[in-house]
């Protein structure tokens, strides 16, 4: 071993090994270092001369890795720049070197994280399954659990078990990985969608005509076809209303009505139907069942129409917001399709 060697430090040995590995490689690895790992790196490449071969190959042994190239090293510290500097902004260079800049301090832009849970699923999972499972893994573990497990079911099966194993092993992120992945999620998801998603629009739409009336609904619906507004299909998938419960298959109405009170569900049969009302009974458990045809038979003063408008609406409302997660699909959706 020679002299040289011997003099390494840990953090030049390590950034031998990674200017060894070319730039596709290494730019890769660097999004996993902390900042002060990242500046102690290229400091450390900054102090390397030429490394022999035979030098670099029991490097390579020490830190039991894996390398078969079989060329010496020049200008590491050059090397390493040209890394760092395509693989990053000049932002996050400033921030890793101390250089007095800091990206997304707090005058920065706001979390990208509420925003990002708005977006459809299926389009986050296609962006998703073009990156490094890690990063997928960064990004699922900031999200709210209900929209992360929506986006696993968009992944094909190898890639959700790889990212869940990445998430159970993963500790604290350090604060620089987190904005790089924020500032690669404007640029490439948010800035996209701002332009292209009009599902947030459609869900606002859709919140005001479930208010109301199905005769009053009918009739914006039939205006808004004669003067030609476009993607009401994707409007009508969000509509739906207590006169539409029948429509919906067994398995759905028994997971609908099975997070609701009895209360609730009594007085939305008040007035109802027999045909909505047997929908409904059949959808819930026999205990329940017998409770409420119990509390049906008997005349009750003092409930109001509205009360019961309300009620009715509020069940609605539940049924759009689970279809939303996944829980089942809406009439309207199996129609369209």
């Amino acid at each position: 071993m020679t002299t040289a060697l011997v003099n390494l430090t840990r953090a030049q040995k390590a950034a031998a090994i990674l200017v060894a590995m070319g730039k596709p490689s290494a730019s890769r690895l660097l999004k996993f270092f902390k900042q002060e790992e990242l500046k102690a790196l290229i400091e450390a490449a900054r102090l390397l001369r030429t490394i022999p071969q035979g030098d670099l190959e029991r490097i390579v042994a020490e830190f039991e890795a894996e390398f078969t190239e079989g060329a010496g090293l020049l200008d590491s510290g050059d090397q390493m720049d040209t890394i760092m500097n395509e693989s990053l902004s000049a932002e996050e260079m400033d921030a890793i070197m101390g250089n007095g800049k800091k990206v997304a301090g707090p005058q920065g832009p706001p979390p990208v994280w509420p925003d990002l849970e708005k977006v459809e699923p299926e389009r986050l999972g296609k962006f998703l399954a073009s990156e490094h499972p890690q990063t997928s893994a960064v990004i699922l573990s900031k999200l709210a659990p209900s929209v992360a497990a929506n986006v696993l079911l968009a992944l094909e099966k190898p890639q959700r078990g790889d990212i869940i194993r990445r998430m159970m092993s993963m500790t604290t992120v350090p604060e620089a990985a987190t904005r790089i992945v924020e500032n690669q999620l404007r640029t490439r998801v948010l800035s996209e969608g701002a332009k292209k998603d009009i599902s947030v629009g459609q869900t606002r739409v859709a919140s005001l005509l479930n208010e109301m009336d199905k005769s009053q609904l009918d009739e914006v619906m039939q205006d808004l076809e004669q003067t030609g507004v476009s993607d009401l299909d994707g409007i009508r998938a969000r509509l739906f209303s207590f006169d539409d419960i029948p429509l919906l298959a067994q398995k759905s109405r028994v997971v609908l009505f099975d997070g609701l009170s009895t209360e609730l569900v009594t007085l939305c049969l008040r007035g109802a139907s027999p045909e909505i009302t047997e929908s409904v009974l059949s959808s819930i458990g026999a205990r329940a069942r017998r409770m409420i045809e119990a509390e049906l038979g008997q005349e009750v003063d003092g409930i109001s129409a509205a009360e019961v408008t309300k009620a009715r609406r509020s069940v609605a409302s539940t049924a759009i917001r689970m279809s939303l997660e996944g829980a089942f699909e809406l009439p309207s959706t199996q129609h369209a399709a």
